[in-house]
């Protein structure tokens, strides 16, 4: 297959997947606001306390639906699925349900997304202490689903080395360790399923604290899927890049309704899904040591509040943001919403640029 013939597919597939999204959205409105899906604020405060000045900002968009993440997947899903259909029919060479390719960050996809439709659900019907899953049961069921995947990597895919840019591959399978999973036992877990597992539970939860300003997580998530697609296509995964590309589209069309003033959010579902879905990729295509770049603001985020829990309590209560994470802190100063979400993205592309451009020239 010649370039065109590789890179026709992922704008074909890209824009059945967007024009889907926009079909559905009419549909999908209406049962949540049938369903009164819609967003509460919280109460507790990501570092600690309770939440006094987001609640103070974010005051208007008490009951606005949410859930959105839902779309972004079932359209990701519903697209995967046309294509098997159009590879069946033998409209097309090969659907994008690749095995080696696809299975684990759509299967990733789909059960974070319930794990966090669930959380969502819990938290709009004020269900649980904190509203919504509590923080050990969650982190178990990350950990489940993150050790299933680690172990498919392992034993299914091989893959068993981490690339380090300018250096070469590096084998990590060097340790074995027994992890007591609870209802399960002992579960021998090597040094690269350790690493699989700690990357996927980081990344669901940095995009998850990302995602709190109009647009910002969706538009950070396009940057980032956008160069793992770029990443992927010159590695010559052309399947994986078609899959980031469908991912890229439903974005577009969730980024279309949610751009300010958002008609829905992502919620939970989405965030959780698409950021272990991002790590799944990072890991496939090899070139985990740049994620810290295409997903640079995720890191920024997370960092902001891992500072200021530490600050917290290392310094009596003094905090170093007024309100973490960092971009909340920026609306308490007097940012806009529009504003903090433009210039994070501008800092974002600029960090996913640098990112691509060292894993294409550290090879």
């Amino acid at each position: 297959m010649n370039h065109i013939d590789n890179i026709l597919p992922i704008f074909g597939y890209g824009l059945f997947t967007f024009m889907l999204f926009i079909l559905i959205e009419p549909f999908f409105y209406k049962l949540v606001i049938r369903l009164k899906l819609g967003k509460t604020l919280r109460e507790e405060a990501a570092s600690g306390g309770v939440a006094k000045i987001f609640r103070r900002l974010h005051k208007k968009k008490q009951g606005i639906p949410t859930m959105g993440g839902m779309l972004i997947w079932g359209t990701v899903l519903l697209t995967v699925i046309f294509s098997r259909f159009l590879s069946y029919k033998g409209y097309v060479p090969q659907s994008v349900l690749s095995r080696n390719e696809v299975y684990v960050p759509l299967f990733t996809l789909i059960s974070m997304g319930f794990l966090g439709a669930i959380d969502d659900w819990f938290n709009i019907k004020g269900i649980g202490k904190k509203k919504g899953i509590d923080v050990t049961p969650k982190f178990f069921l990350l950990t489940i689903f993150a050790t299933l995947g680690a172990w498919w990597f392992d034993t299914k895919l091989g893959y068993d080395t981490l690339h380090i840019p300018f250096y070469g591959d590096l084998f990590i399978n060097l340790l074995s360790i027994p992890i007591n999973i609870p209802f399960i036992g002992y579960f021998i877990v090597n040094l690269y399923m350790l690493i699989f597992i700690l990357v996927i539970i980081s990344t669901a939860n940095a995009v998850n604290i990302t995602d709190g300003l109009d647009g910002l997580a969706g538009g950070l998530l396009i940057i980032s899927f956008t160069s793992y697609g770029a990443i992927a296509y010159f590695k010559g995964k052309f399947i994986l890049a078609i899959f980031c590309g469908i991912i890229d589209f439903s974005l577009l069309g969730f980024l279309w309704y949610n751009i300010p003033p958002a008609k829905f959010f992502m919620g939970d579902t989405g965030s959780l899904a698409l950021g272990a879905t991002l790590g799944i990729i990072a890991l496939m295509l090899n070139s985990l040591l740049v994620l810290p770049l295409i997903g640079g603001v995720f890191v920024l985020e997370t960092l902001s509040v891992i500072l200021q829990v530490t600050s917290k309590k290392l310094r009596n209560g003094k905090k170093i943001f007024n309100i973490a994470p960092l971009h909340h802190h920026f609306e308490s100063i007097g940012w806009t919403e529009s504003q903090i979400v433009m210039r994070l993205w501008m800092i974002g592309s600029f960090l996913a640029f640098l990112g691509v451009i060292i894993e294409f020239i550290g090879t």
